[in-house]
Protein backbone atom coordinates (compact mmCIF):
# COMPACT_ATOMS: atom_id res chain seq x y z
CA UNK A 1 0.00 0.00 0.00
CA UNK A 2 2.66 2.25 0.62
CA UNK A 3 4.64 1.92 -2.84
CA UNK A 4 2.04 4.42 -4.40
CA UNK A 5 2.39 6.68 -1.68
CA UNK A 6 6.55 6.88 -2.31
CA UNK A 7 5.85 7.20 -6.06
CA UNK A 8 3.71 10.41 -5.42
CA UNK A 9 6.70 11.84 -2.90
CA UNK A 10 8.89 10.48 -5.81
CA UNK A 11 7.52 13.53 -7.47
CA UNK A 12 7.32 15.76 -4.76
CA UNK A 13 9.80 19.04 -4.54
CA UNK A 14 8.90 19.44 -0.79
CA UNK A 15 9.40 15.65 -0.64
CA UNK A 16 12.86 15.94 -2.24
CA UNK A 17 14.15 18.95 -0.07
CA UNK A 18 13.12 16.86 3.20
CA UNK A 19 14.72 13.50 2.09
CA UNK A 20 18.03 15.40 0.36
CA UNK A 21 18.80 17.48 3.32
CA UNK A 22 18.53 14.38 5.85
CA UNK A 23 22.01 13.93 7.50
CA UNK A 24 21.61 10.56 6.98
CA UNK A 25 20.42 10.17 3.86
CA UNK A 26 23.68 10.26 1.42
CA UNK A 27 24.30 7.07 3.36
CA UNK A 28 22.10 5.14 2.81
CA UNK A 29 21.36 6.32 -0.92
CA UNK A 30 25.09 5.22 -1.31
CA UNK A 31 24.02 1.92 -1.07
CA UNK A 32 21.98 1.77 -4.40
CA UNK A 33 24.00 4.53 -5.94
CA UNK A 34 27.62 3.99 -5.48
CA UNK A 35 28.90 7.40 -6.98
CA UNK A 36 27.82 10.93 -8.56
CA UNK A 37 30.91 11.30 -11.21
CA UNK A 38 32.42 9.08 -13.89
CA UNK A 39 35.67 9.50 -11.78
CA UNK A 40 33.85 7.66 -8.56
CA UNK A 41 32.27 5.13 -10.95
CA UNK A 42 35.19 3.77 -12.49
CA UNK A 43 36.66 1.82 -9.33
CA UNK A 44 32.87 0.05 -9.00
CA UNK A 45 32.61 -1.08 -12.27
CA UNK A 46 36.22 -2.68 -12.19
CA UNK A 47 35.48 -4.55 -9.42
CA UNK A 48 31.81 -5.66 -10.00
CA UNK A 49 33.34 -6.80 -13.67
CA UNK A 50 36.48 -8.74 -11.36
CA UNK A 51 34.32 -10.31 -9.58
CA UNK A 52 33.23 -12.23 -12.46
CA UNK A 53 30.11 -10.00 -12.77
CA UNK A 54 28.08 -7.87 -16.21
CA UNK A 55 27.03 -4.43 -15.61
CA UNK A 56 24.66 -1.87 -17.34
CA UNK A 57 25.09 1.73 -16.21
CA UNK A 58 22.37 4.01 -16.06
CA UNK A 59 23.35 8.02 -15.44
CA UNK A 60 20.42 9.03 -13.13
CA UNK A 61 18.20 11.93 -13.90
CA UNK A 62 14.76 12.28 -15.22
CA UNK A 63 13.44 15.91 -14.83
CA UNK A 64 14.38 17.51 -18.46
CA UNK A 65 12.62 20.66 -19.04
CA UNK A 66 15.32 21.80 -21.78
CA UNK A 67 16.73 20.84 -25.04
CA UNK A 68 20.42 21.86 -23.65
CA UNK A 69 19.48 19.25 -20.80
CA UNK A 70 18.92 16.31 -23.09
CA UNK A 71 21.80 17.11 -24.82
CA UNK A 72 24.28 17.04 -21.05
CA UNK A 73 22.22 14.08 -20.56
CA UNK A 74 23.67 13.01 -24.06
CA UNK A 75 27.14 13.89 -23.29
CA UNK A 76 27.29 12.23 -20.11
CA UNK A 77 26.67 9.11 -21.81
CA UNK A 78 29.46 9.40 -24.68
CA UNK A 79 31.74 10.74 -21.73
CA UNK A 80 30.96 7.50 -19.32
CA UNK A 81 31.58 5.47 -22.72
CA UNK A 82 34.84 7.21 -23.45
CA UNK A 83 36.16 6.33 -20.10
CA UNK A 84 34.74 2.70 -20.78
CA UNK A 85 36.57 1.97 -23.75
CA UNK A 86 40.17 1.96 -22.30
CA UNK A 87 39.01 -0.69 -19.78
CA UNK A 88 38.21 -3.30 -22.98
CA UNK A 89 34.89 -4.69 -21.06
CA UNK A 90 33.17 -4.62 -24.21
CA UNK A 91 29.90 -6.17 -24.03
CA UNK A 92 30.18 -6.59 -19.90
CA UNK A 93 29.89 -3.55 -20.03
CA UNK A 94 26.30 -1.65 -21.63
CA UNK A 95 24.33 1.27 -21.11
CA UNK A 96 20.54 2.09 -19.83
CA UNK A 97 18.76 5.06 -20.95
CA UNK A 98 15.89 6.51 -20.38
CA UNK A 99 14.57 8.62 -23.08
CA UNK A 100 13.19 10.83 -21.20
CA UNK A 101 16.48 12.46 -20.20
CA UNK A 102 16.77 12.57 -24.04
CA UNK A 103 13.92 15.24 -24.36
CA UNK A 104 10.92 12.62 -25.23
CA UNK A 105 8.90 14.79 -23.20
CA UNK A 106 9.86 17.69 -24.80
CA UNK A 107 7.95 20.08 -28.00
CA UNK A 108 8.83 17.21 -31.07
CA UNK A 109 10.38 15.14 -28.28
CA UNK A 110 10.28 11.73 -30.29
CA UNK A 111 12.42 13.35 -32.97
CA UNK A 112 14.53 15.16 -30.12
CA UNK A 113 15.36 11.60 -28.15
CA UNK A 114 16.42 9.71 -31.10
CA UNK A 115 18.62 12.54 -32.29
CA UNK A 116 20.20 12.47 -28.96
CA UNK A 117 20.12 8.63 -28.77
CA UNK A 118 21.35 7.55 -31.59
CA UNK A 119 25.26 8.91 -30.93
CA UNK A 120 25.10 7.08 -27.86
CA UNK A 121 24.37 3.80 -29.31
CA UNK A 122 26.70 4.71 -32.69
CA UNK A 123 29.41 5.17 -29.31
CA UNK A 124 28.66 1.77 -27.16
CA UNK A 125 28.67 -0.07 -30.37
CA UNK A 126 32.34 1.47 -31.27
CA UNK A 127 33.49 0.13 -28.06
CA UNK A 128 32.18 -2.97 -28.87
CA UNK A 129 29.07 -3.13 -26.31
CA UNK A 130 25.38 -1.89 -26.97
CA UNK A 131 22.66 0.31 -25.27
CA UNK A 132 18.76 -0.84 -23.93
CA UNK A 133 16.02 1.88 -23.80
CA UNK A 134 14.57 1.72 -20.26
CA UNK A 135 10.76 1.73 -20.55
CA UNK A 136 9.10 4.28 -18.46
CA UNK A 137 5.19 5.11 -18.10
CA UNK A 138 2.78 3.79 -20.40
CA UNK A 139 2.08 6.85 -22.33
CA UNK A 140 6.08 6.89 -23.51
CA UNK A 141 5.88 3.50 -24.82
CA UNK A 142 5.14 3.57 -28.54
CA UNK A 143 7.46 6.41 -28.71
CA UNK A 144 9.94 4.09 -27.34
CA UNK A 145 9.10 1.17 -29.36
CA UNK A 146 9.37 3.44 -32.29
CA UNK A 147 12.94 4.52 -31.31
CA UNK A 148 14.17 1.02 -30.34
CA UNK A 149 13.00 -0.53 -33.97
CA UNK A 150 14.32 2.50 -35.68
CA UNK A 151 18.00 1.77 -33.66
CA UNK A 152 17.86 -1.70 -34.77
CA UNK A 153 17.83 -0.69 -37.82
CA UNK A 154 21.53 -0.25 -37.99
CA UNK A 155 22.56 -1.76 -34.41
CA UNK A 156 19.99 -4.90 -33.78
CA UNK A 157 21.70 -5.65 -30.84
CA UNK A 158 20.23 -2.12 -28.93
CA UNK A 159 17.56 -3.84 -26.86
CA UNK A 160 14.59 -2.57 -24.37
CA UNK A 161 12.35 -2.99 -21.15
CA UNK A 162 8.92 -4.08 -21.01
CA UNK A 163 7.51 -4.43 -17.84
CA UNK A 164 4.80 -7.30 -16.81
CA UNK A 165 1.96 -5.13 -15.17
CA UNK A 166 1.14 -3.52 -18.00
CA UNK A 167 -2.08 -5.24 -20.17
CA UNK A 168 -0.45 -4.46 -23.29
CA UNK A 169 3.17 -6.10 -22.42
CA UNK A 170 2.12 -9.83 -23.35
CA UNK A 171 1.32 -8.75 -26.74
CA UNK A 172 4.82 -6.76 -27.32
CA UNK A 173 6.73 -9.76 -25.72
CA UNK A 174 5.34 -11.94 -28.91
CA UNK A 175 6.58 -9.37 -31.25
CA UNK A 176 9.92 -8.62 -30.09
CA UNK A 177 10.73 -12.23 -28.99
CA UNK A 178 9.71 -12.89 -32.82
CA UNK A 179 11.98 -10.29 -33.79
CA UNK A 180 15.41 -11.77 -32.25
CA UNK A 181 15.21 -8.85 -29.76
CA UNK A 182 17.10 -8.53 -26.70
CA UNK A 183 14.54 -8.13 -23.91
CA UNK A 184 14.99 -7.21 -20.42
CA UNK A 185 11.91 -7.92 -18.53
CA UNK A 186 10.90 -6.24 -15.22
CA UNK A 187 7.53 -5.86 -12.84
CA UNK A 188 7.03 -2.56 -13.39
CA UNK A 189 7.74 0.45 -10.69
CA UNK A 190 5.77 3.43 -12.19
CA UNK A 191 2.16 4.04 -10.52
CA UNK A 192 -0.01 3.37 -13.71
CA UNK A 193 -4.48 2.82 -13.70
CA UNK A 194 -6.23 0.54 -13.64
CA UNK A 195 -7.15 0.42 -16.73
CA UNK A 196 -3.99 -0.49 -18.34
CA UNK A 197 -1.72 -2.30 -15.35
CA UNK A 198 -2.60 -4.95 -13.04
CA UNK A 199 -3.00 -3.30 -9.51
CA UNK A 200 -2.05 -6.15 -6.98
CA UNK A 201 1.14 -8.41 -6.41
CA UNK A 202 -0.03 -12.09 -6.95
CA UNK A 203 -1.75 -10.81 -11.01
CA UNK A 204 1.75 -8.74 -11.93
CA UNK A 205 3.71 -12.06 -10.77
CA UNK A 206 1.69 -14.49 -12.82
CA UNK A 207 1.59 -11.83 -16.01
CA UNK A 208 5.05 -11.99 -15.09
CA UNK A 209 5.61 -15.87 -15.72
CA UNK A 210 3.50 -16.02 -18.58
CA UNK A 211 5.36 -13.18 -20.03
CA UNK A 212 8.87 -15.01 -19.15
CA UNK A 213 7.49 -17.95 -20.96
CA UNK A 214 6.87 -16.79 -23.93
CA UNK A 215 10.59 -14.85 -24.44
CA UNK A 216 12.22 -18.00 -23.43
CA UNK A 217 10.25 -19.78 -26.22
CA UNK A 218 10.83 -17.54 -28.62
CA UNK A 219 14.12 -16.35 -31.03
CA UNK A 220 15.24 -13.24 -28.38
CA UNK A 221 17.71 -12.87 -25.51
CA UNK A 222 15.74 -12.51 -22.50
CA UNK A 223 17.16 -10.60 -19.54
CA UNK A 224 15.45 -11.36 -16.14
CA UNK A 225 14.92 -8.39 -13.92
CA UNK A 226 13.93 -9.41 -10.53
CA UNK A 227 15.50 -9.87 -7.22
CA UNK A 228 12.62 -12.37 -6.16
CA UNK A 229 14.27 -16.34 -5.71
CA UNK A 230 10.81 -17.50 -6.77
CA UNK A 231 11.07 -16.01 -10.13
CA UNK A 232 14.82 -16.65 -10.89
CA UNK A 233 13.70 -20.12 -9.91
CA UNK A 234 11.15 -20.71 -12.27
CA UNK A 235 13.24 -18.52 -14.57
CA UNK A 236 15.89 -21.46 -14.53
CA UNK A 237 13.65 -24.05 -15.09
CA UNK A 238 11.58 -22.14 -18.27
CA UNK A 239 15.38 -21.97 -19.51
CA UNK A 240 15.84 -25.60 -19.11
CA UNK A 241 12.32 -26.47 -20.82
CA UNK A 242 13.34 -24.35 -24.01
CA UNK A 243 16.44 -25.53 -24.45
CA UNK A 244 18.70 -22.80 -23.50
CA UNK A 245 21.89 -22.53 -22.62
CA UNK A 246 22.88 -20.46 -19.88
CA UNK A 247 24.73 -17.68 -22.22
CA UNK A 248 21.82 -17.69 -23.41
CA UNK A 249 19.88 -15.20 -21.27
CA UNK A 250 21.16 -13.43 -18.42
CA UNK A 251 20.06 -12.33 -14.85
CA UNK A 252 19.88 -8.32 -14.12
CA UNK A 253 19.81 -6.94 -10.53
CA UNK A 254 20.20 -3.91 -8.90
CA UNK A 255 23.36 -2.71 -7.22
CA UNK A 256 23.05 -2.87 -3.60
CA UNK A 257 20.33 -4.94 -3.46
CA UNK A 258 21.15 -9.06 -2.77
CA UNK A 259 24.72 -8.43 -3.65
CA UNK A 260 25.71 -11.91 -2.54
CA UNK A 261 23.03 -13.60 -4.99
CA UNK A 262 25.08 -11.68 -7.44
CA UNK A 263 27.88 -13.72 -6.93
CA UNK A 264 26.05 -16.96 -6.09
CA UNK A 265 24.52 -16.45 -9.91
CA UNK A 266 27.92 -15.85 -11.13
CA UNK A 267 29.47 -18.82 -9.86
CA UNK A 268 27.05 -20.86 -11.47
CA UNK A 269 27.66 -20.00 -14.76
CA UNK A 270 24.62 -18.08 -15.08
CA UNK A 271 25.71 -14.50 -16.52
CA UNK A 272 25.12 -12.11 -14.19
CA UNK A 273 24.26 -8.34 -14.97
CA UNK A 274 24.39 -5.72 -11.77
CA UNK A 275 22.06 -2.41 -12.99
CA UNK A 276 24.43 0.27 -11.74
CA UNK A 277 23.28 3.87 -11.18
CA UNK A 278 25.58 6.91 -10.90
CA UNK A 279 25.22 11.00 -11.13
CA UNK A 280 23.72 13.92 -9.01
CA UNK A 281 20.17 13.88 -9.74
CA UNK A 282 19.38 10.54 -7.80
CA UNK A 283 16.17 11.31 -6.16
CA UNK A 284 13.69 9.59 -8.44
CA UNK A 285 15.66 6.62 -9.30
CA UNK A 286 15.86 6.42 -5.09
CA UNK A 287 12.37 6.53 -4.30
CA UNK A 288 11.52 4.45 -6.67
CA UNK A 289 13.60 1.22 -5.19
CA UNK A 290 12.23 2.50 -1.99
CA UNK A 291 8.37 1.91 -3.56
CA UNK A 292 9.58 -1.60 -5.35
CA UNK A 293 10.24 -3.41 -2.14
CA UNK A 294 9.04 -2.83 1.93
CA UNK A 295 13.04 -4.07 2.86
CA UNK A 296 14.31 -1.42 0.80
CA UNK A 297 11.99 0.83 2.52
CA UNK A 298 12.65 -0.36 6.04
CA UNK A 299 16.52 -0.02 5.32
CA UNK A 300 16.00 3.47 4.84
CA UNK A 301 13.66 4.07 7.63
CA UNK A 302 15.59 2.04 10.15
CA UNK A 303 19.05 3.93 9.16
CA UNK A 304 17.17 7.39 10.03
CA UNK A 305 16.37 6.44 13.34
CA UNK A 306 19.77 4.60 14.05
CA UNK A 307 21.84 7.99 12.47
CA UNK A 308 19.83 10.80 12.34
Amino acid sequence: MLGPVILAASRSDRMRRLVSAAPVTKQVVDRFIPGETVDEILPVIEELAGNGLELTMDVVGEDITTPEQATAARDAYLELIGRLGPLELGARAEMSVKLSMFGQALPGGHELALANVRPVVEAAAAIGTTVTLDAEDHTTLDSMFAIHDELRGDFPQTGCVIQAYLFRTQEDARRLAANGSRVRLVKGAYKEPAEVAHQHKHEIDKAYVRILRTLMEGEGYPMIGSHDPRLISITQELARTAGRKPDEYEFQMLYGIRGEEHLRLAAEGHRMRVYTAYGTDWYGYFMRRLAEKPANLRFFLRSMVSKG
